[in-house]
């Protein structure tokens, strides 16, 4: 080779190094000045602490869900306009080992961000926003749900979606066809736009924390439940919901757990009919299915404007054999809880107070007491006595 053609050849080839050199020079020097660029559309302010600014600033909204892969999130905030290379966006993340410090939740981000400033917002998370929401005893759940829309908890009707979903109850092991009775009635603290998944979870775990509490706590006398009866947990959990329904002086609600066991269980109380007003309101409420005289009492109640006495049931409600949870009609246990029984309901229907009674009839309008009878015509008398006088 003549010196020419080295001299040549040796300038091609350091002048390629040197294109190479620049190109990679000025893939590191955007590299490494990537995490602090100002997206399109916006401008660098200021020495000392420069920042982003744009006359078209906006904030964005932008949902990181549970199972989220990074790669999904990075394709999200491109998809939203926030970043603009989301696969330098990730090296940048796997760089500095924080692909996995993502928090879930909803945010709210300026489109002036830079993806520094980005990252390190998903990284912090959502500060939580959360409400305190009392759930009372002996509510169903869609009055349940009620409060926790108003609340801004979650959706009612997404709550009560999942809490007819099949696959969801069988995951909790519960037979019937909604969620009601297992939701313990407690103070929580709420996230604000929760999902219902979430929420339902928390009530269910409250409630298996309590039952077992309470079944610990009272062993033989749940073995003599299911033995005598041959109840289930779920037998159980229905009566106490029919006594949280129906007691209201703490005091009384072993006793009237007693009353409704021994008419079911006493050779000589026939029919055993439990005879209880909530259960047919239960039924008529609840279901998706209603009969024709459940839906006649809720138009009368509704398209009137709720006029006073509405809501007492009248005979074809009592004497409706379409509706499966009439205990007037039906006898044994309803199909299931009618509502969401607390602590006290719950202890008092697995220690009933051992008496000897079949009947009780409050003592005066809104009494918080009864008297109870061990006849028919014991009950009559107390009927006249506190109920005829009464009307009066």
């Amino acid at each position: 080779m003549s010196k020419r053609s080295f001299r040549t050849a040796l300038i091609i080839v350091i002048g390629s190094l040197a294109i190479v050199a620049g190109v990679i020079g000025y893939f590191v020097h955007r590299a490494l000045s990537y995490p602090d660029e100002c997206p399109d559309g916006a401008h660098e302010v200021g020495k000392a602490n420069a920042r982003c600014t744009s006359d078209k600033e906006l904030e964005v909204e932008v949902e990181v869900v549970s199972g989220m892969s990074f790669p999904a999130i990075a394709s999200l905030l491109a998809d939203k306009k926030l970043i603009e290379r989301p696969t330098w966006f990730r090296l940048f993340a796997m760089w500095h080992g924080k692909t996995t410090e993502v928090k879930t939740g909803k945010y709210l981000i300026k489109n002036t961000r830079t993806p520094r400033e980005i990252l390190d917002i998903l990284i912090a998370g959502v500060k939580e926003v959360t409400v305190k929401v009392t759930l009372p005893e002996g509510k169903n759940m869609l009055e349940y749900f009620e409060i926790l829309e108003r609340e801004g908890v979650a959706s009612a009707k997404a709550l009560e979606a999942l809490a007819r979903d099949k696959q969801f109850l069988a995951k909790y092991v519960i037979t019937g066809d909604t969620i009601d009775g297992y939701l313990f009635p407690d103070t929580y603290q709420f996230r604000l736009n929760a999902q219902p998944q979430v929420v339902l979870e928390r009530l269910l775990n409250r409630h298996r924390e309590v039952w077992n509490e309470l079944v610990n706590k009272h062993p033989k006398d749940t073995a003599k439940l299911k033995d005598k009866l041959g109840w289930s947990d779920r037998d159980i959990l229905t009566m106490a919901s029919i006594v949280e329904k129906e007691a209201v002086a703490a005091k009384e609600r072993p006793r009237i757990a007693q009353v409704f066991i021994n008419r079911l269980t006493s050779p000589t109380f026939k029919p055993k009919k439990l005879e209880t007003d909530p259960t047919i309101r239960y039924g008529c409420l609840v279901p998706p299915q209603k009969s024709a005289p459940c839906v006649a009492w809720i138009e009368m109640c509704t398209k009137v404007g709720k006029p006073p006495g509405c809501e007492r049931l009248r005979s074809a409600q009592l004497h409706d054999k379409d509706n499966p949870y009439n205990t007037y009609e039906h006898e044994g246990l309803p199909p299931g809880p009618i509502s969401n029984p607390g602590r006290a309901s719950i202890e008092a229907t697995l220690s009933p107070d051992g008496s000897d009674y079949y009947f009780f009839v409050a003592t005066s309008k809104g009494s918080t007491e009864h008297a109870f009878a061990r006849t028919m015509a014991e009950h009559e008398k107390n009927v006249a006595k506190y109920v005829q006088s009464t009307n009066d």
